[in-house]
């Protein structure tokens, strides 16, 4: 039986966890340290919102992975009736409503106060916030997330402090049958008193799916999931040029040179992502892992995209030079521009070296 274990001198026992005093005990537990759930893949989680309103009701916490896949958590008490069933059905109607929604609809209207009432400018801007590994890709973060949205492929994540046979039995079920579609994480989280401090025993439970499974020999083709790569350097994103006219070609090279020098700047690295019909290169500052700008490969033509939290965090004296010479746009959170003059690239190629002396 899982749990810890206690030597009372004569005898190995099972120590009991201290109970949870309400429900609200147990989701600010997690609010505060989503890195305690262990989640299949280990994926990097932030919080965007905690009692999120998701069509039918209030959803415990939005959340969202590091690759742009959103998680829905919701937390319940085992003693509580909604925690055999209820807890199911909520989780899937939270789940259909953000499918289909786009990223701006889920900022500026769903996350618009939670994220407001949090101190971020953005869903990106949180995520950045709490990303202490630099897994974010900024550039490709909103539209990968976009497509998780389109796709209906999020993360459910069920919280309890115990896990009653019934709900077992309904998530193996429904791990079977969805296991291409969602990822659905049913987790214990237990706290015990160990010589005077507080210890949490995160575990999750993994119910036996077999017989729900298809056979091995069943033709029937699954849909894969989202995937993309991360290759050092600008080989991959040159690579992707293959069919681009001349004059798109040669105004790719100069980009692609520009962000070659940018690398040789002190904590500048320089990336390429190839994910299912986009292509970007990536000068992105260290340790953060972010980028001022990304560059896209567009249907073989290129364009530039700039992050206003990461000029606002790396380069803030070089928004109004940036902002002079690209009029009348201004520096957004992720807006475009399409024609990169010389005098352009100049002033980036100062908020690069801004950043880089930071």
């Amino acid at each position: 039986m899982a749990g810890i274990w206690k030597n009372t001198g004569e005898e190995w026992e099972l120590a009991s966890p201290q109970a949870y005093e309400d429900e609200a005990t147990l989701h600010k537990l997690i609010e505060q340290n989503p890195g305690l759930l262990p989640l299949a893949g280990s994926p990097d989680l932030s919080v965007l919102g905690s009692e999120v309103y998701l069509g039918i009701g209030y959803a415990d916490l939005l959340a969202v992975e590091s690759s742009g896949r959103p998680a829905i958590i919701e937390v319940k008490l085992a003693r509580s009736s909604e925690a055999r069933r209820a807890i199911v059905s909520q989780i899937i109607s939270y789940a259909a409503f953000l499918h289909g929604l786009t990223v701006e609809r889920l900022e500026q209207g769903t996350l618009r106060k939670p994220l407001a009432d949090a101190g971020y400018m953005s869903i990106l801007d949180a995520v950045q916030s709490q990303d202490q590994k630099g897994a974010v890709d900024v550039g490709t973060f909103s539209a990968s997330m976009q497509e998780y949205l389109d796709q209906g492929n999020f993360r459910l994540v069920l919280v309890l402090d115990e896990v009653p046979a019934e709900l077992e039995r309904l998530i193996a079920y429904l791990d079977a049958m969805t296991i291409q579609a969602l990822a659905i994480d049913l987790i214990t989280l237990k706290v015990y008193e160990v010589n005077g401090a507080q210890v949490a025993l995160p575990q999750r439970i993994s119910p036996d799916i077999s017989a729900a499974m298809p056979a091995a020999d069943d033709s029937r083709s699954l849909p894969k999931k989202h995937e993309g790569i991360v290759s050092d350097g600008s080989a991959a994103f040159r690579a992707s040029l293959e069919g681009a006219t001349d004059e798109a070609r040669a105004k790719f090279e100069e980009l692609i040179v520009w962000a070659e020098q940018l690398a040789k700047l002190p904590n500048v690295r320089l990336s390429s992502y190839t994910g299912v019909n986009r292509f970007t290169l990536l000068p992105r500052i260290m340790p953060d892992n972010a980028g001022l700008v990304t560059i896209w490969n567009d249907k073989q033509q290129p364009y530039i995209s700039v992050w206003k939290s990461v000029f606002k965090r790396h380069a803030p004296n070089s928004i109004e030079i940036v902002e002079k010479v690209i009029e009348p746009s201004k520096i957004g959170q992720g807006n475009t521009i399409q024609k990169v003059s010389p005098q352009v690239i100049d002033a980036f190629t100062k908020a690069y070296e801004e950043a880089s002396n930071r």
